[in-house]
């Protein structure tokens, strides 16, 4: 994890990334918002940049690949396992399954998107401050 490095968004729904991009706008996240629509395309980025990003946000309904098998592939991935980029899941899928299945895959957090926009705010503020504050391995990056 980077401080200053871009935030990941892995969510195939535009309507939701719009929604994303402007409460990362409105609380004024100096970090790059990167998105993709589906896991597989998220993956092959993060295994060629360099780049140390700040947090992997990601959905878990997509198509080509989830948000579980996304997790699972970086877990099996030397090189992004090294990198310990926090991965929190943000969906909504509320299934106690799922929820226990994203665990499994060690994530660092599941949160329910929110339907409305000062909600969904709440939430993000809550995952970038914590983040913000927390101490990372690879801090200084």
């Amino acid at each position: 994890m980077s401080l200053k490095g871009p935030i990941i968004s892995i969510e195939d729904d535009s309507d939701d990334q719009f929604l994303i991009k402007s409460v990362v706008e409105e609380l004024q996240i100096p970090n790059q918002l990167i998105f993709f629509s589906n896991g597989l395309e998220a993956l092959l980025f993060l295994e060629t940049t360099k780049e140390q990003p700040f947090v992997i946000l990601c959905d878990i309904n997509m198509p080509v690949m989830n948000g579980l098998e996304l997790r699972l592939r970086i877990e099996q991935n030397e090189y992004l396992k090294k990198k310990s980029i926090p991965f929190v899941f943000l969906s909504t899928a509320d299934n106690p399954h799922i929820i226990s299945a994203a665990y499994d895959a060690t994530i660092q957090g599941f949160f329910k998107k929110e339907n409305s926009f000062e909600d969904l705010k709440k939430r993000i503020k809550i995952i970038f401050d914590y983040w913000q504050s927390c101490l990372h391995p690879n801090n200084y990056a």
